[in-house]
């Protein structure tokens, strides 16, 4: 029996794949949203025991251990950064404004 390989055979590089060099190990990628470059980097979620993130996608806890995405502007600082679930941010686009108020607020 031969042994197993795991390298790409004939050169390629693993960055023309299809998701363009992401994958789960942390590699970032940059995306356009807003007029504004963002820096997307998929995060295990292994790393952060014991810490909990607030997306501000949909307003709900990243539980700690929890796969997610670490966003931020591609000048901005360590400040900027943002912990996103991966479909909030996938549905960035189609989601309104979470404005809190309270029941008796008006609508404008």
């Amino acid at each position: 029996m031969s042994p197993r390989h795991n390298r790409p055979r004939g050169g390629e590089n693993p960055a023309d794949g299809p998701r363009g060099g992401l994958d789960r190990f942390g590699l970032e990628s940059t995306e356009e949203w807003q007029g504004e470059d963002w820096k997307v980097r998929h995060v295990a979620g292994a790393s952060s025991v014991g810490k909990r993130y607030r997306c501000p996608g949909c307003d709900q806890e990243i539980p700690s251990g929890t796969p997610h995405l670490v966003v931020w502007p591609e000048y901005g600082g360590v400040d900027d950064r943002r912990h996103w679930h991966k479909a909030c941010w996938n549905a960035k686009d189609r989601r309104a404004s979470k404005v809190q108020r309270s029941r008796n607020a008006p609508r404008y």
